[in-house]
């Protein structure tokens, strides 16, 4: 058995040329003498309409046995088609059942499933046109994020998953050990992580953020992207246990710079997607968001609005009173503080910059006044914030600082205040989740449904 030609290839060729396909099933049509079969292979959103005729009495045993879900082999020849919803479509000469998927217990059928459903077959939703349109929509995405960042020159770092450090310092990490839970050995009353695996304890990455800063400072521009883990007991529709993250980072690199590159970045990456996925956005347009293809290319061609905390927080306290959660200076923004900012204030994206130094990681860099550092959250209408960076913060003394007052080890920290002892530059990166940023492009609204495997609170099937 060898493909010969994909889907999404066999839609764009000519009539008269004999193809094979392989295939599964979406839909089955009879008449009297002929058979409609809708054929996927996942190419491409659209499928590929089969004729088969019925009078050919050796297929009609096969075609008895063809349901919606089988897999198959077709050989035949394209023509062009009648149909309004296909130009080409295969006479088949040839037709063969690969698979079956017997009609009383295949549970996707012709109609429409709940997303609550589909998650509880996690292993047969990628068939539907949902799921396929958001896989080739991720897929391109990915794509994107490489290749703009390789056009940019930057490196690509793999960070590892196992980490002995909290880049957050938020402490909600999943435990790494091999200790017996059965009976975890103790010393002086506290668990003796020197009979660990790793000799001490260690956990699930929550960023590969720091490791990156170490390469960043050998060879000037990297990026990782690959699975972070959150062991937050939430159970809403923005967070998952398990999610990727993209995070450049930049030495030589001011907060001017990280903001320059963050627009640039979001706005090629929305463009790729547009471009190369525009049947799959067509259908988010109609089915999911409608609207969301305008939205997007408002966001591409908008320059980006720049204010800092304390301007956002003046405009949002001066335009309006009756938010869930008040804003005073001092506390953190929530996504209806972003959102009133990008869709009222500013009527498109927002770079917020300056934030007080109590709600930003340790590692930001402290500005002159001493109550605010160099961060900055882009926020972007329907969403808020998409991505959250900083620059860095290259003084030695300062870091040592802001270690202790955040009450972190400076000891778990040694190699990473090495790099302020050692040939320390001005530094800057930034951060982005992956799926939050899949999220915002199709409209889909539950996180769980753009991610092909979710792992939440009380979840890790499949």
């Amino acid at each position: 058995m060898r493909r010969t030609h994909r889907i999404v290839t066999i839609l764009s060729m000519a009539p008269g040329e004999r193809v094979t396909v392989y295939g599964w099933v979406r839909t089955k049509r009879d008449s009297k003498n002929v058979c409609f079969l809708e054929l996927s292979d996942g190419s491409s959103f659209r499928n590929l309409q089969v004729i088969v005729d019925k009078a050919e009495e050796e297929k009609s045993p096969v075609i008895d046995s063809i349901t919606t879900g089988a897999s198959v082999e077709v050989t035949g020849t394209l023509a062009a088609s009648p149909g309004k919803n296909q130009s080409i479509e295969l006479q088949a000469d040839s037709l063969k059942l690969i698979g079956e998927a017997p009609a009383e217990s295949y549970p996707l059928q012709k109609k429409r499933h709940s997303f609550e459903f589909l998650r509880e077959i996690a292993h047969l939703r990628p068939r539907t046109n949902t799921f396929g349109a958001v896989t080739r929509v991720r897929n391109q995405l990915s794509w994107a994020v490489h290749r703009f960042f390789q056009e940019q020159g930057f490196i690509y770092v793999h960070t590892p998953l196992i980490s002995t450090s909290d880049c957050e310092g938020a402490g909600e990490m999943f435990q790494v050990t091999t200790l017996p839970l059965e009976k975890v050995p103790l010393k002086e009353g506290k668990i003796d992580y020197s009979q660990d695996f790793f000799g001490k304890r260690a956990s699930l990455t929550v960023s590969g953020q720091l490791e990156a800063e170490i390469y960043a400072s050998a060879f000037s521009d990297v990026y990782t992207f690959g699975p972070t883990f959150r062991a937050e007991n939430s159970n809403t529709t923005r967070h998952l246990a398990e999610f990727w993250m993209i995070e450049p980072e930049m030495a030589f690199c001011d907060l001017a710079g990280n903001m320059e590159l963050a627009e640039a970045f979001l706005k090629n990456i929305l463009s790729s997607v547009l471009e190369h996925c525009s049947e799959d956005m067509k259908f988010f347009n109609q089915w999911v968001e409608k609207g969301i293809i305008d939205s997007l290319e408002k966001v591409i061609d908008t320059p980006f609005t720049h204010m800092s905390y304390t301007e956002a927080v003046q405009a949002l306290k001066t335009g309006k009173t009756n938010f869930e959660f008040p804003v005073e200076w001092g506390s953190d923004l929530q996504s209806e503080h972003e959102r009133f900012l990008t869709e009222t204030v500013c009527k498109g994206p927002v770079i917020v910059t300056d934030y007080p130094k109590e709600i930003k990681a340790f590692y930001m860099k402290l500005n002159d006044d001493g109550k605010s550092v160099a961060a900055m959250d882009v926020l972007v209408p329907r969403l808020g914030e998409i991505i959250g960076g900083s620059e860095r913060e290259s003084r030695l003394s300062v870091l040592e600082q802001r270690i202790h007052d955040t009450g972190l080890n400076p000891e778990e920290y040694w190699w990473y205040l090495d790099l302020r002892r050692f040939g320390t530059v001005p530094h800057s990166g930034f951060g982005l989740g992956f799926e939050r940023l899949i999220q915002y492009v199709t409209g889909m609204q539950n996180i769980r449904d753009v991610i092909p495997f979710p792992r939440t609170v009380g979840n890790a099937a499949f």
